[in-house]
């Protein structure tokens, strides 16, 4: 059963045409959850991740809208691509293969061969096709499914046969969510319980745990010598002016403070941002990218 006492967690890698619109969001989350990535705005080419709450279940979306537009510098493509994996490692329990009820266009093709060429013939266990914009079909939906062209039906094939249909004009309707869940939750039956994982996913893993331990003892270290620098720069205060000696030691402990909370604030951020970083980015380049982060 899907709802239980116990809450699960499953991984969503949602693989979007250039002109794949992200309302599959919407439809999930609802108000779960802000409208974070811009949800409603123009596609970005950009990945996005966002976790929510969904029927007693945590589900975390990695979407990758635009992402196989043909129009992209390859290496744009592959540093989002880079992105992707590392967002949605230890690998994805399903993947969902967004594609617009209507024609099948030549975006939705070339998604689809990238999906083969990053996750390989054996994800296709774990592959659900999304169909967007259900509300477009009159009749039978399943009538329409059997009619399409062969490419789209070798897809299915390849799939198993397992689909599922948003329709972008009922957001309220729950029940579409909680039908894809089920979907997902029989897939996740049939392999075993187990999520999807490659050799790349567990190279991802690997660096990702390597880079947040190097990040999370970089910033321990800075904040020993910061709060030894405060200290050092309050003894001597202290020296020179001794009648002020409450005062300067009620700085010390603000500052104290300070820094303590602004590298606690930064080590908890260290997953997002290794997760933002490809193999060859350096230590340097992810200082930087991080530096650069809002600090709230």
């Amino acid at each position: 059963m899907l709802i239980t006492h116990k809450k699960h967690a499953a991984r969503f890698f949602c693989c979007c045409s250039e002109n794949s619109e992200k309302y599959h969001h919407n439809v999930i989350y609802h108000h779960n959850l802000t409208y974070i990535c811009h949800f409603l705005s123009s596609v970005t080419s950009e990945c996005c991740k966002q976790k929510g709450d969904v029927s007693s279940r945590e589900v975390t979306i990695v979407d990758t809208p635009g992402l196989f537009d043909n129009l992209q510098a390859d290496d744009t493509v592959k540093r989002e691509i880079s992105k992707c994996i590392n967002m949605s490692a230890p690998g994805p329990h399903a993947i969902l293969l967004v594609i617009k009820v209507g024609p099948f266009t030549a975006e939705e093709r070339n998604a689809v061969r990238k999906v083969e060429e990053i996750f390989g013939e054996d994800a296709w266990k774990y592959t659900i096709i999304l169909f967007t914009y259900g509300d477009r079909v009159k009749s039978d939906f399943e009538q329409m499914v059997n009619s399409v062209g062969p490419e789209l039906q070798e897809i299915l094939r390849k799939a198993g046969n397992r689909y599922h249909v948003f329709n972008n004009l009922k957001v309220n309707d729950r029940g579409q969510v909680l039908g894809l869940l089920e979907k997902v939750e029989k897939m996740l039956a049939d392999n075993g319980g187990q999520f999807y994982s490659n050799k790349t996913y567990m190279e991802v893993v690997e660096m990702l745990n390597q880079r947040e331990a190097e990040l999370t003892e970089l910033y321990q270290q800075k904040l020993a010598e910061e709060i030894q620098s405060v200290e050092l720069k309050h003894k001597k205060m202290l020296s020179e002016v001794q009648e002020e000696h409450e005062k300067v030691e009620k700085r010390l402990q603000s500052e104290l403070q300070e820094v303590k909370r602004y590298y606690h604030v930064l080590e908890s951020g260290v997953r997002h941002v290794v997760e933002q970083m490809v193999p060859t980015d350096s230590m340097e380049d992810i200082l930087k990218f991080h530096e650069t982060l809002k600090l709230n």
